[in-house]
């Protein structure tokens, strides 16, 4: 009856006792017959499928009970008004005094037209929304199919198609790192993706020089520490103080590489920064530098040697990266040629994708902030993923626990944080609904135990699962 019906009436109920739902559809059904005559008899408009069945919400609370009535019907709408009014003649239900209001009549058609154009404005706008291209969106595609399609794999991570034949490679720490190179036509990146450096990139960076290009934070110092550790290093490149490979210009890249120095000297710069601070911490006049300063080996301002020293090209003349257009590096003479940047074969310069935080240096697995609490993402994925707790984590920038919850209530989880989160953790299978909420939040990146099947994929949301952070460790 539901799917036929054009009106719905709604009544109110109060009576003076204690009254149940088979009180009160006896005594619509008795005190109404015969008042309206045989053709709107309600027991025959049943019969005959014009009525539909009375629901009856009651409840009883200090002697009195109130409650709700609904009927539905296909009558029209005279006919529905006096049936309506023919309610409020009930004076009596069961043995108590009572009394029948009738608070609407609701026009069900009404109802659904209102459904139908709010449905129709929101596909309007979701489904036709940027469906026309202009012209530097179609070159901006165009250029970022031929940028993706020249990254290639190296046993299974993100490389440049440079990096099996050159001498010389550069290693970063994400996909995005690779792609960033490649729109600047540094052909022979490969990315390690994380502080758990697979042993295949150890193996290669015993065999070729090697330069790191790092992040300048303290996720790029643990990967240089861990690569170190199981490779050969033999220059050192990081981006500025607190910024990411992938979020910098060509001339940033460029300048980067051209003030590379060598593993050893990097450290003793390091440790020369860290002892001045420790010297400031003691009542020096010179103030310590910051954590992240420390951490990433930036210069520090009470060394006007060394950035003299970087600007006349003494610690540089390890050489540089060729442009695509053929200029060569600051000196020219490094014959290890660390950057391998195609300068004979010009490609089309492609450009970069937006920066996601799935490709900084906290997607890593690598030393803990406390005893408790993972400081990057590999680590949550394993307290979270691995170890089966069938949580839902929120993490931000600095991939920080925002909050956490069961892992079926991730998507009010995401909905309701305070702070707009950077990473979602999820131990269980992420659904259209949950990938959906975090792209209205901003969510740069989710890693999931599973995915599910998705009608859409928003282009802002990097979905990943725990699988690629875990196959690593076991590896290596």
């Amino acid at each position: 009856m539901q799917d036929t019906a054009k009106y719905l009436i709604h009544a109110d109920i109060t009576a003076d006792g204690v009254v149940e739902r088979n009180d009160v559809v006896g005594a619509v059904f008795g005190q109404t017959e015969g008042l309206l005559g045989d053709e709107l008899e309600i027991r025959d408009l049943q019969e005959s499928s014009k009525v539909g069945r009375i629901d009856v919400e009651i409840a009883s609370e200090g002697g009195q009970s109130f409650g709700e009535l609904t009927i539905a019907t296909s009558l029209d709408k005279v006919e529905t008004a006096i049936l309506a009014a023919a309610l409020e003649t009930i004076d009596r239900i069961g043995p108590c005094r009572s009394l029948i209001e009738v608070r609407n009549i609701e026009d069900v058609r009404s109802a659904r037209r209102r459904e139908v154009v709010d449905r129709a404005k929101r596909l309007l706008r979701e489904s036709f929304d940027g469906a026309v291209m202009t012209s530097d969106e179609l070159i901006e595609e165009v250029r970022r199919s031929i940028r993706v399609e020249d990254i290639t794999e190296y046993e299974g991570y993100p490389a440049g198609p440079r990096v099996e034949e050159s001498d010389a490679v550069i290693v970063v720490e994400g996909r995005a790192d690779v792609l960033q190179l490649l729109k600047y036509g540094i052909k022979n990146a490969v990315a390690v993706e994380g502080t758990d450096v697979p042993e295949a990139v150890a193996a290669l960076t015993r065999e070729k020089t090697v330069t790191a290009f790092l992040d300048g934070d303290r996720g790029g110092d643990l990967i240089l520490k861990e690569l170190a550790q199981v490779g050969d290093i033999d220059f050192v490149a990081t981006a500025p103080e607190g910024r990411s490979v992938e979020d910098l210009d060509r001339h940033e890249v460029m300048a980067a590489l051209r003030e590379k120095v060598t593993h050893e000297e990097f450290l003793e710069r390091r440790d020369a920064e860290t002892a001045e601070g420790l010297a400031a911490t003691d009542g020096s006049a010179v103030p310590a530098p910051d954590e992240g300063e420390s951490a990433t080996g930036t210069e520090s301002p009470t060394e006007p040697s060394a950035r003299e020293s970087a600007e006349d090209g003494t610690s540089t003349d390890a050489g540089e990266p060729a442009t695509d257009d053929g200029h060569g590096g600051a000196d020219g003479d490094d014959p290890s040629g660390t950057a391998d940047v195609d300068g004979t074969e010009p490609d089309a310069e492609v450009d970069g994708e937006p920066a996601s935080a799935g490709d900084t240096p906290e997607e890593s697995d690598g030393e803990p902030g406390s005893a408790d609490e993972p400081v990057t993402l590999g680590g949550h994925v394993r307290a979270v993923v691995e170890a089966g707790t069938g949580l839902a984590r929120l993490l931000d920038g600095e991939m920080a626990v925002i909050a956490e919850t069961d892992a079926g209530s991730a998507f009010d989880l995401v909905r309701d944080a305070e702070r707009a989160p950077t990473v979602l953790v999820l131990d269980g299978e992420l659904t259209q609904r949950v990938l959906d909420v975090c792209a209205q939040r901003g969510v740069e990146q989710v890693v999931a135990r599973s995915e599910g099947d998705f009608v859409k994929k928003p282009a802002g949301v990097r979905v990943r699962t725990a699988e690629r952070f875990l196959q690593p460790a076991d590896a290596g």
